[in-house]
Protein backbone atom coordinates (compact mmCIF):
# COMPACT_ATOMS: atom_id res chain seq x y z
CA UNK A 1 0.00 0.00 0.00
CA UNK A 2 1.34 3.41 -1.03
CA UNK A 3 0.39 5.11 2.24
CA UNK A 4 2.30 2.50 4.24
CA UNK A 5 5.38 2.92 2.05
CA UNK A 6 5.15 6.68 2.42
CA UNK A 7 4.94 6.42 6.21
CA UNK A 8 7.95 4.11 6.23
CA UNK A 9 9.85 6.63 4.10
CA UNK A 10 8.93 9.64 6.25
CA UNK A 11 9.66 8.26 9.73
CA UNK A 12 13.47 8.52 9.41
CA UNK A 13 13.20 11.92 7.68
CA UNK A 14 11.02 13.32 10.47
CA UNK A 15 13.46 11.86 12.99
CA UNK A 16 16.12 14.22 11.61
CA UNK A 17 14.03 17.36 12.12
CA UNK A 18 15.35 19.81 14.74
CA UNK A 19 14.35 18.65 18.19
CA UNK A 20 11.81 21.39 18.83
CA UNK A 21 10.13 20.86 15.44
CA UNK A 22 10.28 17.08 15.57
CA UNK A 23 7.63 17.19 18.26
CA UNK A 24 5.54 19.93 16.59
CA UNK A 25 5.59 19.73 12.81
CA UNK A 26 7.09 16.23 12.71
CA UNK A 27 4.51 14.68 15.01
CA UNK A 28 1.68 16.37 13.13
CA UNK A 29 2.98 15.08 9.79
CA UNK A 30 3.47 11.58 11.12
CA UNK A 31 -0.03 11.59 12.64
CA UNK A 32 -1.55 12.76 9.35
CA UNK A 33 0.19 10.01 7.40
CA UNK A 34 -0.84 7.42 9.98
CA UNK A 35 -4.43 8.70 9.89
CA UNK A 36 -4.44 8.44 6.09
CA UNK A 37 -3.19 4.87 6.27
CA UNK A 38 -5.79 3.93 8.87
CA UNK A 39 -8.63 5.56 6.92
CA UNK A 40 -7.64 3.78 3.70
CA UNK A 41 -7.60 0.44 5.51
CA UNK A 42 -10.99 1.25 7.02
CA UNK A 43 -12.42 2.26 3.63
CA UNK A 44 -11.27 -1.01 2.14
CA UNK A 45 -13.25 -3.06 4.64
CA UNK A 46 -16.46 -1.07 5.17
CA UNK A 47 -19.57 -1.53 3.04
CA UNK A 48 -19.64 0.43 -0.23
CA UNK A 49 -22.13 3.04 1.04
CA UNK A 50 -19.78 3.99 3.90
CA UNK A 51 -16.67 4.49 1.74
CA UNK A 52 -17.33 8.01 0.38
CA UNK A 53 -17.18 9.91 3.69
CA UNK A 54 -14.03 8.06 4.70
CA UNK A 55 -12.31 8.77 1.38
CA UNK A 56 -13.36 12.43 1.63
CA UNK A 57 -11.54 12.56 5.00
CA UNK A 58 -8.48 11.05 3.33
CA UNK A 59 -8.50 13.86 0.74
CA UNK A 60 -8.69 16.52 3.46
CA UNK A 61 -5.82 14.95 5.39
CA UNK A 62 -3.75 14.71 2.19
CA UNK A 63 -4.27 18.43 1.61
CA UNK A 64 -3.18 19.23 5.17
CA UNK A 65 -0.14 17.01 4.71
CA UNK A 66 0.84 18.88 1.53
CA UNK A 67 1.00 22.11 3.53
CA UNK A 68 3.11 20.58 6.28
CA UNK A 69 5.47 19.07 3.71
CA UNK A 70 5.84 22.48 2.06
CA UNK A 71 6.36 24.22 5.40
CA UNK A 72 9.05 21.79 6.51
CA UNK A 73 10.78 22.12 3.13
CA UNK A 74 10.70 25.91 3.32
CA UNK A 75 12.16 25.70 6.83
CA UNK A 76 15.05 23.72 5.35
CA UNK A 77 14.43 20.32 6.95
CA UNK A 78 15.09 18.49 3.67
CA UNK A 79 16.28 19.19 0.12
CA UNK A 80 14.22 19.99 -2.95
CA UNK A 81 14.83 16.52 -4.40
CA UNK A 82 13.33 14.90 -1.32
CA UNK A 83 10.46 17.39 -1.29
CA UNK A 84 9.65 16.59 -4.92
CA UNK A 85 9.70 12.87 -4.12
CA UNK A 86 7.41 13.33 -1.10
CA UNK A 87 4.92 15.47 -3.05
CA UNK A 88 4.87 12.94 -5.90
CA UNK A 89 4.01 10.19 -3.41
CA UNK A 90 1.24 12.27 -1.85
CA UNK A 91 -0.14 13.11 -5.30
CA UNK A 92 -0.11 9.44 -6.23
CA UNK A 93 -2.07 8.55 -3.09
CA UNK A 94 -4.46 11.40 -3.90
CA UNK A 95 -4.99 10.16 -7.47
CA UNK A 96 -5.67 6.65 -6.24
CA UNK A 97 -8.12 7.96 -3.64
CA UNK A 98 -9.85 10.14 -6.23
CA UNK A 99 -10.15 7.23 -8.62
CA UNK A 100 -11.64 5.12 -5.86
CA UNK A 101 -14.15 7.87 -5.08
CA UNK A 102 -15.18 8.17 -8.73
CA UNK A 103 -15.76 4.43 -8.94
CA UNK A 104 -18.37 4.56 -6.16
Amino acid sequence: MKAYEFLKMMVPVIGKFPRDQKFLIGDRMQNLITDILELLIEAYYVPRVEKKPILAKVNIKLEKLRYFLRLSYELGYYHSRQYRQFIERVQEIGRMTGGWLKSL
